[in-house]
């Protein structure tokens, strides 16, 4: 079990716990993952580490509680014990040798740019992060993601905050303007994602996408998280989750994503309901 040394709202939905996990924290590199699990009878959820301190012996998880088994965990306080904490897993994210980078975040996915554009600039990389979110009042990690890059572009959908558009838009420019970026980060929902390899794609910079799709174990056994890349099968949890953008089947991914929703609705529905009576 493993003590929750801090909770942090960072909006109405989405929740930063610190986690003490020191084996965890010495070992992790950005774009690796962990699997947490919020009771006995609680589901198994992969959640990228967002942040880690090798010193405290802490790591850093963000989430949205849009289901059951999130709104479990959101419910959790300062105080209390996780169940279970499983990590780090998943390949790190190739990051050495870059020298001018643009690392792209879409709402709660910038939880997981944030991670490689803090290495990058510590590295010496001159990076451009663009962070993308539907509305001000979902804006996270902002002074976080300032001081994790050389040049921050934010931007809301409906313009109520930062620049008005969509981090494609904002790329682009960057793009025609004249940064040659040595490879292009996108991390986000999928049909971001997409875009964005698909914007790269006939400049020929180098795009990684991370990705994000039904995962059980985290360790390749039960194969819920194959993807297809570069026409070969792949399991995210151990040969990712970070691929070549421009080789990823975005459209069988959001398919098998979407297997899912109508059960995950119930089960939320019924966490609220036991909520609401508490």
């Amino acid at each position: 079990m493993n003590l929750i040394k801090q909770k942090r709202e960072l909006n109405a939905v989405t929740t930063m716990l610190t986690l003490e996990a020191p084996e965890i924290a010495a070992k992790a590199l950005p774009g690796q993952f962990v699997i947490v699990r919020s009771g006995e009878l609680g589901e198994r959820i992969p959640l990228t580490i967002a942040d880690y301190d090798r010193v405290a012996g802490t790591i850093s998880i963000i989430f949205q509680k849009v289901g059951a088994s999130t709104m479990a965990l959101g419910a959790l306080q300062e105080g209390e014990m996780l169940t279970d904490l499983a990590g780090p897993l998943g390949t790190p994210t190739e990051l050495e040798g870059y020298r001018k980078v643009a690392v792209v975040g879409g709402g709660v996915g910038c939880a997981i740019a944030y991670p490689q554009a803090k290495f990058l600039h510590a590295e010496g990389a001159d990076v451009t992060l663009i962070a993308g979110f539907r509305t001000k009042e979902i804006v996270i990690l902002e002074d976080e993601m300032r001081r994790a890059s050389t040049t921050l572009r934010l931007a809301t959908d409906d313009g109520s905050y930062g620049e008005h558009g969509f981090v494609t838009n904002i790329l682009k420019n960057c793009i025609d303007s004249g940064s040659a970026f040595d490879a292009v980060i996108a991390i986000g929902p999928v049909p971001m994602m997409r875009a964005v390899a698909e914007l790269t794609r006939p400049y020929g910079i180098k795009t990684i996408v991370s990705l994000n799709p039904i995962m059980i174990d985290g360790t390749g056994m039960c194969g819920g998280c194959r993807v297809t890349v570069g026409g070969q099968v792949k399991f995210a949890c151990v040969d990712g989750p970070d691929f070549d953008g421009h080789e990823v089947d975005f459209a069988e991914l959001a398919h098998r994503n979407a297997n899912f929703k109508a059960r995950e609705g119930h089960a939320r529905d019924a966490a609220c309901r036991l909520l609401n009576q508490q």
